[in-house]
């Protein structure tokens, strides 16, 4: 491990140095390439310099133990230091876990009402906000593609875009069942009710990521429904595309504009097309270990929201916090960070 930080830190210091010469600085596209380079590099030579330094002081400080005035003292920086190597020597194998190709893409997120009647609709329609508030706090832009609402308040189904920095990242281990345990305001006796919604976290991907030609699709246009006052009765903007190979279907009538709708079934479309093919190439390939935590699977119950008493349980790393007033407020950031290093520790050991 050690020697490909040594050759990645080699590599950092070439770039450098190419970065500082007048004639690579006179050619932006090749400038900014290096500069990009560059800075997926930065972290992991800063840490493998951190290290270095670790190791050499942990080096000096044992070796202080031989003197009895000093021994004291130097036991107890030995055990700060331990702690910080093996700190650093864990956060050095992590960035030598390969990255997600797509980490950077934004996501498009569906969220669909399951068991539960009602009452999952209008959970849904409380999952669709938290994740809007998490959205918020990270500075993301969200734009819904396609909704249907409930006369209640509650939500069937919707579709949404977020866009910003490292989306996918962040968002991607959300994808599964979600449950909640509750007293339906409509229920009587005060009994607890279990209702459940899917959640599924999609890359949004360019038309060169995915190739689809014309005449494998059907496009059909129809009077939109739902609230919209005159404009739902008079025209058919609403756009439902069918990818005939496949059989996958997508469908949008919340903008006014037949090519609006057209345009965002199309993206929904890709997005579709794309996991479809990465998961025919992750059961096509040889790697049989499949990341639990990252499965993606819908029919995989991945969290529980306990009103009653208050709790929010992650199943996949059995997590559980006790502040689920401020979750569905959007803090989620301790559970998804967890997430994340158990993704990373099991892609860690699944490659030893």
């Amino acid at each position: 491990m050690l020697d490909q930080f040594q050759e990645l830190e080699q590599r950092f210091e070439d770039l450098e140095l190419k970065m500082s010469d007048p004639e690579v600085i006179s050619d932006q596209k090749k400038y900014q390439e290096l500069v990009y380079a560059h800075s997926e590099l930065k972290q992991g030579v800063e840490q493998f310099r951190e290290y270095q330094t670790c190791v050499r002081d942990l080096a000096e400080a044992r070796a202080m133990l031989s003197d009895p005035e000093m021994a004291e003292l130097a036991q107890e920086e030995i055990n700060g230091l331990e702690e910080s190597h093996a700190r650093l020597e864990m956060s050095l194998k992590r960035f030598l876990v390969p990255a997600d190709p797509n980490d950077h893409r934004n996501a498009i997120v569906e969220i669909r009402a399951g068991t539960g009647g009602e009452e999952a609709s209008l959970f849904c329609a409380e999952l669709y906000r938290m994740y809007q508030k998490y959205s918020d706090t990270k500075q993301w832009k969200v734009e819904v593609m396609s909704q249907s609402l409930t006369g209640l308040g509650g939500v069937k189904e919707i579709c949404f875009l977020v866009a910003g920095k490292q989306v996918f990242s962040r968002l991607k281990f959300e994808s599964g069942t979600h449950r909640v345990q509750r007293v339906p305001e409509t229920e009587a006796s005060g009994r607890v009710h279990t209702s459940a919604a899917t959640v599924a976290i999609l890359p949004e991907v360019e038309a060169v990521d995915v190739d689809i030609e014309t005449k494998d699709l059907r496009i059909d246009t129809y009077r939109a429904s739902g609230a919209g006052g005159q404009h739902v009765n008079k025209t058919d903007s609403a756009v439902r595309i069918t990818h005939i190979p496949t059989g996958l279907v997508v469908a949008c009538q919340d903008e006014r504009s037949q090519f609006q709708n057209k345009d965002r079934c199309m993206r929904l479309l890709r997005a579709k097309l794309y996991e479809k093919q990465v998961e025919d190439q992750a059961q096509a390939s040889a790697q049989a270990r499949k990341i639990q935590v990252g499965s993606g699977d819908r029919s995989q119950k991945i969290r529980t929201y306990n009103y009653p008493q208050r709790r929010v349980t992650d199943h996949r790393i059995n997590m559980t916090l006790y502040t689920l007033e401020a979750f569905l407020q959007g803090d989620m950031e301790g559970m998804i960070d967890a997430l994340i290093a158990a993704d990373c520790m099991e892609k860690l050991q699944g490659s030893q």
